[in-house]
This record gives structure tokens, sequence and C-alpha cells, in this order.
């Protein structure tokens, strides 16, 4: 097992590397009541077309990874719901568009919660009957997404910034594409995805690391699995450009909804690259509509925005993109005020006591996140997969130079990279 220590954060994670190609990271946090465990594999909605273990290459229902998530909760003879329940834990999941996560927290029976995950993750049991009967419930789930308009303004923008790259896709898929499920889709789904060589196990919280290895060694010895299968996912060539400029839906809202969108032309950053780039852009949102910004405050007096006004970074190896938005009462004002405000801070720069307090403010933040161990067990799976580690975000941090910011700014704040999408609150008949 080796250890690393990450003095500058007070933090120590435990790493081993099973014999089955699993990786484990154990992250103890002495003094804390409640301890979070997440296995997580890397697969999510956009890997639909791939190669499986016999080389075949195959398209899959759109929604499947999602699907599959559900019924991994379904077993012939046991409800794993209740087994939690019983060992006075809570489970969840949840599947995006890379990955699809199991997890529980728990003050007690940390033993037997753990085996129990590792358990009914590994073990699939799917039935023709019970593949027909989940369509109905995931249907009904996809329903109800298709009347949430915070979700509809959001996969709206995707659509609109992405022409073919499978980000644009429903998570959840459509009634008509999960139609098309069956138990042996799951299954190859299943085998090429859910290999331990493919996953990740994270615990964080009060726990003994050597005693807790101990146990997750013991439960993957036990169990027998195939060589690793190559995995190779198929993505169609995606252009720099968006799709189109705005995407307007209409559904019962008391405010309308509006994001803009900015969707980043180059990808293919890795490791260090992709996370100094995510810090970056970040810093740059803080610094341009965070609020104590002049521009939020201007956007906010002039009733243009609510408290709902938001902006975040999403960033990978293959995607990336900024969202600026929330509720307002003249969405296609909004629009023209924050390009309009866009291109006037990238006319006057970015000075370096703004930019400064923008990096006290976000390692301050980070620093007081660590505090929280639901904030690690969501975080450090996906700097994992993306090749780094969250206590290395601070260093990161403060490391970039105010000039990388500028750059930053005059790099992928580009108006031709930008995309609407708006949910009005009345139907085009009325």
């Amino acid at each position: 097992m080796q250890t690393t220590v990450f003095e500058q954060v007070n933090e120590t994670v435990y790493h081993e590397t099973l014999d089955n190609g699993l990786q484990v990271f154990l992250v103890p946090k002495q003094g804390f009541s409640k301890t979070y465990a997440v296995f997580t594999t890397r697969y999510g909605s956009i890997d639909s077309h791939f190669k499986t273990r016999s080389g075949e290459e195959i398209n899959v229902p759109d929604g499947i990874a999602h699907f599959l998530e559900h019924k991994m909760f379904e077993k012939k003879d046991r409800d794993v719901m209740h087994e939690f329940s019983k060992n006075g834990a809570s489970c969840n999941a949840f599947t995006s568009f890379n990955r699809t996560a199991y997890l529980f927290s728990c003050t007690d029976k940390l033993d037997d919660n753990l085996n129990l995950l590792l358990d009914y993750v590994q073990e699939p049991y799917f039935t023709d009957a019970s593949v027909e009967k989940e369509k109905g419930i995931i249907g009904q789930e996809i329903t109800m997404y298709d009347d949430n308009p915070d979700w509809k303004v959001y996969m709206n923008l995707l659509k609109a910034m992405y022409q073919k790259y499978p980000i644009n896709i429903e998570i959840a898929g459509t009634i008509e594409t999960i139609s098309h499920i069956t138990k042996e889709y799951l299954y190859q789904c299943y085998e090429t995805f859910y290999h331990p060589a493919n996953m990740l196990l994270l615990v964080v919280g009060s726990f003994e690391p050597e005693a807790i290895m101990k146990l997750i060694r013991e439960n993957q010895t036990k169990k027998e699995f195939p060589p690793a299968p190559q995995i190779t996912r198929v993505f169609p060539e995606e252009p720099a450009a968006p799709a189109q400029e705005k995407i307007e839906a209409f559904l019962t809202v008391g405010l309308p909804k509006c994001m803009i969108g900015i969707k980043e032309k180059e990808t293919g950053l890795t490791k260090e690259a992709l996370l100094r780039r995510d810090l970056t852009t970040k810093l740059v949102l803080d610094i341009a509509f965070g609020t104590s910004s002049a521009i939020y405050e201007r956007l906010y007096e002039s009733e243009l925005i609510t408290d709902s006004f938001d902006f975040d970074y999403s960033s990978e190896q293959d995607y990336a993109y900024t969202i600026i938005g929330g509720d307002t009462p003249d969405p296609d004002r909004l629009v023209a005020t924050i390009k309009a405000e866009i291109a006037q801070l990238k006319q006057k720069g970015i000075s370096q006591e703004e930019f400064e307090r923008a990096k006290r403010k976000k390692i301050g933040h980070f620093l007081r996140s660590l505090n929280s161990v639901e904030f690690i067990a969501n975080q450090f799976t996906s700097f994992k997969f993306n090749g780094n580690d969250l206590f290395s975000v601070v260093p990161t941090l403060e490391s970039i130079t105010r000039e990388e910011a500028e750059t930053r700014l005059q790099e992928h704040f580009l108006e031709e990279q930008m995309a609407v999408s708006i949910v009005r609150s009345a139907s085009p008949q009325e």
C-alpha cells in the first residue's frame, strides 16, 4: 500500500492496485463521525458505441448506462437498499456522461456496508421480465425530466453547443431508445465496463487504513474475474463550432430561464494541463461574474438576474464548456448584456488586484470544502479519472499567474463559440 502525504492541505492518501486491477484509495479523516465509500466505473451515458470483449463493434441504445445503474440494485433473493438500511447506512447511485458511481455513507458497521457495496456491484442479475418492468419506471423518470425546466434549459444548451459528440444526448435516453434495451445488452455493457480494472474504490472518513485495505483485499480475493478487456470507445469527430446559435423551449415557469454556453475549441488535454486550464478558467469566471464583481452588480441592479444566477466550467479530455445564466425576466437582453460585458472585460483586461483576490477566495473555499467528506467523495474520483489529484488543487492554483488568466480570457470567451438556451414561460400558440 502506497502512502502519499499532501502536507499543504494536511491530507494523507493510501493507494493500492489489487491483483484484479481495481484501484483503491483510502482517505482517513480522524475525528469525523461519517464515512463515505464510492465505487465508480469509468462508464457513462456517452459510451454507447464500443467494442465488446469479443472484439465486436456495437452501438447500444441511448440511456443504457443509466438503465444498468438502476438494475444493479435488483437481485434474485435480496433487497440491497433494505440491507444498507438495516446496517444504518444511506446508499445511492448516479450516472453522468462519463462515469457511474455507487455509494453509501454510514456512522457504524463500515465493514458490513463496504462488503455489501463491493458484492452487489459485482453481482449482476438481469432477467427479461425485470428489464421490461424497469422500462416503465425509467420512462416515468424521463417524462419527469422532460417537464423539468432547469434540466431542459441545460440539456438544450448542450444540444446547441455539440453537433455530434454524444454529450448532447439525454443521460437517461428517451422512451423510444430504452424500449430497445435487453438483458443481453446489459450483460454486454456490464462485462465490458464493470471489470475491476476499469473501476475505482474510494473510502473517506474515520477508519484505520490497514484494516480497511485488508478487508477490501480479502473481499476481492474470494472472487474470480476474467482478464480485463481492452476497452475501445468509438466517438464521432466533433467540429469546433457550436451546432446552432439558440434553442428555445416553452414550459410552465415563473420566470424564463436562460443559459449561455461557451464551447471549448481545443480538446485533448490530459493530466496537469487539463487541471490547469480548468482552474484558470474558473478563476476568470469568478473574476468576471462572481458576486463581488462589477458585472454581477450591474446585472443585479438592472434586475436582469436573480439569486439563481450562476456559472461553471466543465472540463474533460474530449469536451469542455462554460455555462453562465439563470432565471431572468428578459432572456434576450441578458444574453446581449453578458456578451457586451465580456467584450468590455476583454478590452479592459484583468488587474493584478482582482486576480489575487479571486485566487485567495478560490483557495480558501477549497480548503473549507476539505472539511466535508461528502465533497471529497464526490470530487476525488473525477480528478483521478483525469489523471490528477484532488489535493493538488491548492499548489496548482497558487502557481497560476495573472498572465495565464488574461490569456485564458482572450482565447476562451469567444462570441463565435457561444450558444444560447432559453426556456420561456409561455407556449408559441399563446
